[in-house]
């Protein structure tokens, strides 16, 4: 795709960065004083729990919109990533430094949102549609999937429903809820179709260290407007549950020339079973085989001897003691293929490793120079940063 990391597409995660800085990887918008939006306008209804029926025949679009809007829009929390400034006098304050979305998605205030939304917070506070505040905890979050759960402890908390991503489809309509630009009046609501499933996106390299993003996959692409504050907000199908975590924007298709409507969100039911595990153990459990690499080009291949021909990534290193250092993986080595799959692009790796858990033994095909050998790894539980 147009939008990996490497291309000349621009690609950045919809949070909103306070304080001036701009949006996460992307043109800085005009600074406003309406960005540090703090409550909202007063929720239509205090519960928010759809019951999972679409509209009705003879229910136009706009209506079901409308309704459905009014029924998952009193869930969905501002969320307000407060980071320690030290002014000039040696004074430490928390201070706004950006604004994302969630959606609480059960009883027990568990909120859903994006790992990048939180990320660096010294405190993070939920603000609902109604106007009510809360100091928010981390239960878990997770860089590899971008997800993250949060928990507010309040009464009579508006709930969303989870639904089920699988029988999304290209054309059928859904709503975007969330924080755009976080504008004062509580959370914006669009509109628009599935453009496409199960996409396949890398998150932007880290503005700080320059290391490579994750790659999302599953992603649900969608037209529906996406802006900076909208990320960890919800896509809703006409059901009026939740089928997707709104993410990314793509907005070049190549220098000077933008791209319009094309947004991503991880969908729920890849998100689901991550908070479950957030949820129930603080993390999530990933595959690891402990390898750095990258996608084999020509000019690579001539540098290792290899045909130009050949499909696969290059190892540039491999980590000690790994999974992929026990197998006998050397640096300069190609992986052509895993357990008989063959990585014809550059997500191919991550993508099947990750499909993947911790104990499972998989075979690399391996290009050596002249040599192609078999090799056997047995993967184990991505350690700790």
């Amino acid at each position: 795709m147009a939008s990996m990391r490497g291309r000349t597409a621009a690609l950045i995660l919809v949070a909103t960065i306070l304080g001036g800085c701009g949006l996460l990887g992307g043109p800085s918008p005009s600074p406003s004083a309406s960005a540090r939006a703090s409550g909202g306008a007063p929720a239509a209804s205090q519960t928010a729990r759809p019951s999972g029926s679409g509209p009705g025949a003879g229910v136009s679009l706009a209506t079901a919109v409308h309704d459905i809007a009014q029924r998952v829009r009193p869930a969905v929390v501002q969320v307000t990533n407060e980071q320690v400034n030290v002014d000039l006098s040696g004074v430490a304050q928390n201070i706004p430094a950006g604004v994302g979305s969630g959606i609480i998605f059960d009883q027990q205030g568990h909120i859903l949102t994006n790992d990048h939304v939180i990320e660096g917070a010294q405190k993070l506070l939920a603000t609902l549609p109604d106007g009510r505040v809360f100091d928010a905890k981390v239960i878990g979050h997770d860089a590899r999937t971008d997800l993250a759960v949060l928990q507010i402890s309040g009464n009579d908390l508006p709930v969303a429903t989870l639904g089920d991503s699988s029988t999304a489809e290209p054309g059928d309509w859904v709503i975007a809820i969330g924080n755009a630009l976080a504008l004062p009046g509580g959370p914006t609501v669009t509109a628009g179709v599935v453009s496409a499933v199960h996409r396949t996106v890398q998150e932007p390299s880290d503005p700080n260290t320059g290391a490579a993003g994750p790659f999302l996959f599953d992603l649900i692409q969608t037209d529906a407007a996406i802006n900076p504050g909208n990320s960890g907000g919800p896509l809703v199908d006409l059901s009026g549950d939740v089928i997707g975590i709104n993410t990314l924007v793509q907005t070049q298709a190549e220098p000077g020339v933008p791209a319009q409507g094309i947004g991503f969100a991880i969908a729920i039911s890849a998100a689901k079973p991550i908070a479950e595990e957030l949820i129930s153990k603080g993390h999530a459990t990933h595959a690891f085989l402990g390898i750095y690499y990258g996608y084999l080009t020509p000019a690579l291949a001539a540098q290792v001897g290899i045909a130009s021909s050949v499909k696969g990534v290059l190892v540039s290193r491999v980590v000690s003691g790994s999974p992929a250092d026990k197998a006998g993986l050397r640096a300069r080595d190609v992986i052509t293929a895993i357990d008989g799959q063959a990585l014809t692009d550059e997500s191919s790796l991550a993508r099947i490793v990750d499909s993947h858990k911790p104990g499972d033994t998989v075979s690399l095909s391996v290009r050596r120079g002249s040599e192609t050998l078999t090799l056997k790894a047995t993967l184990a539980d991505t350690p700790s940063p």
